[in-house]
């Protein structure tokens, strides 16, 4: 059996990563290749493409590039009629995948998309994309099957596969000071959009030791912005042991605030675009907030600090409210939202069903 997989994204390479996992132990003949990341690589999977060679974010970033995705689409394709997989695993990534489902389907091959678009946020016109193209629809959100419903589309929820992959047994980072961490994002531009700001507050916090959390293909990056910042430490791929070790942490929006709040640490969600992403952001998204945390629940429980408002001042003041406060409301919505995606096994389930489609 030939599985093909694709994302174009760190959380979607730890998705994969773990389902690939599970797929090799229940059957040793699944041959699975992919685009994805290192921890896809790890396990086993043969990447047809790296992520970082091939992932932008913002559209005019998409539209700089636009000839490298075209390209990669096009490999994309060959590449997968070379593999011959009876079945295609989409891992978020929408602009490319819902191109690729229709190309699969187009071909005969089974489609699973396994987290869907957020189409309840913004562009609802790639639903009818879904509806058509994908074969079996894979949600992490509970949620996510009724707004599917109202389309006429059934959506499957196993539980949120973010469990599989928080270890609360990870042992704690040990520092002479407390520390902050920074978890400034996974792509390049968001990383030099957003980390130059954050490091500004470094010098108002001498008592603490601030690490940033990166992954290989960004710690290069990482250290150039960093220069000879004395009391910023910099680790790679350690990120839910650096949250685990954080008295705050702050964080640019993406799984990474959903791993913050299962791991119980207070947080700052920032974020910095280009100026023509946020505008049409602002005019599409159906959006109140950015972050996971506020989205789930439905309200402010960890601040935003989005654009102009990520600032140093406004740094610093949310740090200091952090700092001086015991979180007690913050620490109690997270455990309300812990409950309402408690999940195990998951990965596992979503194993289960890819290999009873064949």
């Amino acid at each position: 059996m030939n599985i093909y997989m694709i994302t174009g994204e760190q959380s979607g390479d730890m998705y994969g990563a773990n389902l690939a996992k599970e797929l090799f132990l229940q059957n040793n003949h699944i041959k699975i290749r992919a685009f994805g990341g290192d921890k896809m690589k790890e396990e086993g999977v043969k990447l047809a493409k790296h992520i970082h060679d091939f992932s932008f974010m913002g559209f005019t970033e998409v539209l700089k590039n636009i000839l490298s995705i075209s390209n990669n689409l096009n490999y994309c394709k060959r590449d997968i009629i070379k593999f011959n997989p009876q079945i295609i695993v989409l891992i978020d990534f929408p602009g490319f995948n819902l191109n690729i489902a229709k190309y699969a389907k187009q071909k005969g091959i089974k489609v699973v998309y396994y987290i869907s678009p957020k189409v309840w946020a913004w562009n609802k016109r790639r639903i009818y994309k879904i509806k058509k193209y994908v074969d079996e629809l894979i949600v992490i959100f509970p949620f996510e099957v009724e707004f599917y419903k109202n389309f006429n589309i059934k959506a499957h929820y196993f539980g949120n596969p973010l469990f599989d992959c928080i270890d609360t047994k990870l042992p704690v980072i040990d520092r002479d000071k407390k520390i902050i961490s920074i978890l400034p994002g996974s792509r390049t531009q968001e990383v030099k959009r957003n980390l130059s700001t954050l490091i500004n507050i470094v010098p108002f916090y001498s008592e603490y030791q601030f690490i940033i959390a990166t992954t290989k293909g960004m710690s290069e990056l990482c250290e150039e912005i960093i220069g000879e910042n004395k009391n910023i430490e910099l680790l790679v791929d350690q990120t839910h042991s650096i949250l685990k070790s954080s008295l705050i942490s702050i964080v640019t929006s993406g799984t990474a605030t959903l791993e913050a709040a299962l791991f119980k640490t207070p947080q700052i969600v920032c974020y910095k675009t280009d100026s023509i992403t946020y505008l049409l952001a602002k005019l599409f998204l159906n959006l109140r907030w950015i972050s996971l945390v506020n989205i789930l629940m439905n309200r402010e429980v960890v601040k935003e600090l989005i654009q102009s408002e990520m600032n140093k001042d406004n740094l610093i003041r949310e740090i200091d409210l952090l700092l001086s406060t015991k979180n007690k409301k913050m620490l109690s919505d997270y455990q309300k939202l812990n409950e309402l995606l408690e999940s195990n096994n998951v990965s596992k389930k979503i194993a289960n069903f890819i290999i009873s489609l064949n």
